[in-house]
């Protein structure tokens, strides 16, 4: 009867020979590095020996931490400030890039550049341009808008404020994409009867446009919420491995590293910091998946 039919007899578990390989990767890189973190988050461990179980220690440690509250302070303020920006700037871009005018692809070429540069390249680019002998200053100087360097990168304000920057300019292009996506699912039909009942650019743009890519929006607003709690390299290479003065524009994974970094890393406290940057993701996350459950129907 195979024969005839063309059927092959497969054991049960032969799909799963095909899954081991990616099953395996997974649960050595993803699976068992969480669950140890879970572990030594419990534990006094140290980079060099073992640790003894301490329970809820490290956890009540950070919660007293004037460092956590600031790092943490700091990453909130971060999604709070580029979240938006990352939503609706890649939004208004991939609308002017849809129209097809002469030398549009050189400008869509050149909005997504910053996207596949390196982030520790992009921000030592940066670096160069915002340090007090650096272009920006120069050209205030220049032409008279200052007197003295405006402080980007020694001040802990300014350079959490220069950090976000980056972040917004390196990602407009990589978001922009997914909007371009969600643009050409747009029916022409509703603006072309939109047109015809004298709405202009603006009122279709807030009236058809956004509704249409409404659900876009809020997956955009999510994936850059959980990179924003992520940010480290923009901070590390604009304000050096202190997290600029004092440490004020330090990060939790930022505050995570200089923890868990060196001879005497405290591996236990930043297992626990670790987790308690995972949980505020998720909170993050699952508010997203909500909202865009809701905006889904």
């Amino acid at each position: 009867m195979e024969a005839d039919t063309g059927l092959v007899h497969r054991r049960w578990w032969t799909p799963y020979l095909f899954l081991a390989p990616g099953l395996v990767t997974a649960a050595l890189f993803g699976i068992w590095p969480f669950l140890n973190t879970v572990v030594l988050s419990f534990t006094d461990a140290r980079i060099l020996r073992g640790g003894s179980f301490v329970g809820f220690d490290n956890y009540t440690r950070a919660l007293g931490d004037p460092d956590f509250w600031t790092a943490a302070g700091n990453s909130v303020l971060y999604l709070l400030v580029v979240v938006p920006c990352l939503v609706l700037l890649p939004l208004a871009l991939a609308v002017l890039v849809r129209e097809e005018v002469p030398g549009i692809g050189f400008f869509r070429s050149a909005f997504y550049t910053p996207v596949i540069a390196s982030a520790v390249v992009v921000g030592l680019i940066w670096q160069w341009v915002l340090r007090s002998d650096g272009l920006v200053n120069t050209v205030f100087r220049a032409i008279g808008v200052i007197s003295e360097p405006v402080p980007f990168l020694t001040d802990s304000t300014l350079l959490l404020v220069s950090a976000m920057f980056v972040t917004v300019w390196k990602g407009l292009g990589y978001y922009m994409v997914f909007y371009l996506a969600a643009l050409g699912n747009v029916p022409a039909s509703l603006h072309e009867a939109a047109a015809l009942d004298g709405a202009g650019p603006v009122r279709r743009f807030f009236s058809i446009t956004v509704p249409q890519v409404k659900p876009m929006m809020l997956l955009v607003g999510t994936l850059s919420a959980i990179s924003a709690l992520r940010v480290f390299t923009e901070i590390y290479i604009l304000g050096g491995e202190s997290g600029g003065p004092g440490g004020g524009a330090r990060t939790l994974p930022f505050l995570i590293r200089q923890v868990g970094l060196g001879f005497a890393g405290e591996t236990g406290y930043a297992c626990a910091l670790s987790i308690l940057l995972f949980l505020l993701t998720l909170a993050f996350s699952l508010l997203g998946h909500r909202l865009t459950k809701g905006g889904a129907t």
